[in-house]
């Protein structure tokens, strides 16, 4: 078995950075769907502008908000304004082909990678 890349979006824009919450980066449901990543999901976010690399768990964002926020703690690490990729995971024995996609300066899907 070996951990293969299933999901990314690739450079979105951070909406906002909200200490105050428990925990999670919360996301547009339109790109959670695109990506094929889920509700709850342990995702890995890595911030293109410090080099930040941050895990957490993935909540619903309004649909076509275009909403990418850093929760609690990882707030600290990643700001608003802040370029990230934001990436999903499995586990498995066979090769995966993974769903990556592009978004705009405004975290609009643009096209699949």
């Amino acid at each position: 078995m070996r951990w293969f890349l299933r999901s990314k979006i690739h450079r979105a824009t951070v909406t906002d950075a909200n200490l105050d919450y428990i925990g999670s980066v919360t996301i547009d449901e339109d790109l959670v769907d695109k990506a094929g990543l889920m509700i709850g999901e342990k995702v890995l976010v890595v911030d293109n502008t410090n080099g930040a690399r941050v895990e957490t768990y993935v909540i619903r964002g309004e649909r076509d908000s275009g909403i990418i926020c850093m929760n609690g703690a990882s707030a600290h690490l990643v700001k608003k304004g802040d370029q990230v990729i934001i990436m999903g995971y499995e586990l498995s024995d066979q090769t995966i082909e993974p769903r990556s996609i592009l978004v705009d300066e405004k975290n609009c899907f643009v096209r699949f990678l």
